[in-house]
């Protein structure tokens, strides 16, 4: 069952939930750390994005390219080579996405200290 939003809430804050929701996707961010620095073809995204299907690779750059912040190229060659490019829109978001790559790799000891931290005293308290 789909939840219908409140008859009044402001459409700004669903477009904005919206949109957060697309880019603070996990594989979206991947694909944009991933293509931040250079372009690069399918198969090439697929290896550097551990985990990530196929399917789920072909959903998260079509809805990238769709919301204009992925352009696919495709070269006429025998078979076809397509490239995949952060467009000005994508670069714009490969900052704030980079930082926040950067704040986790810094971070992540500290955060795993702390879950093991939380998760022994939830045992001690059963």
């Amino acid at each position: 069952m789909t939840q219908q939003p409140h008859p009044h809430a402001n459409p700004d804050c669903r477009a904005v939930s919206e949109v957060l929701s697309r880019v603070g996707d996990k594989w979206t961010v991947l694909v944009v750390k991933a293509l931040a620095t250079q372009s690069r073809r399918f198969n090439e995204l697929k290896r550097d994005i551990g985990g990530i299907s196929q399917q789920m690779l072909t959903r998260t750059l079509r809805t990238l390219e769709r919301d204009g912040m992925v352009a696919r190229s495709v070269h006429p060659t025998v078979p076809p080579q397509v490239d995949y490019a952060l467009t000005d829109l994508g670069r714009s978001l490969a900052e704030p996405v980079m930082a926040l790559a950067d704040w986790t790799f810094a971070n992540l000891p500290a955060i795993h200290a702390n879950r093991a931290a939380y998760d022994g005293a939830l045992d001690d308290a059963a």
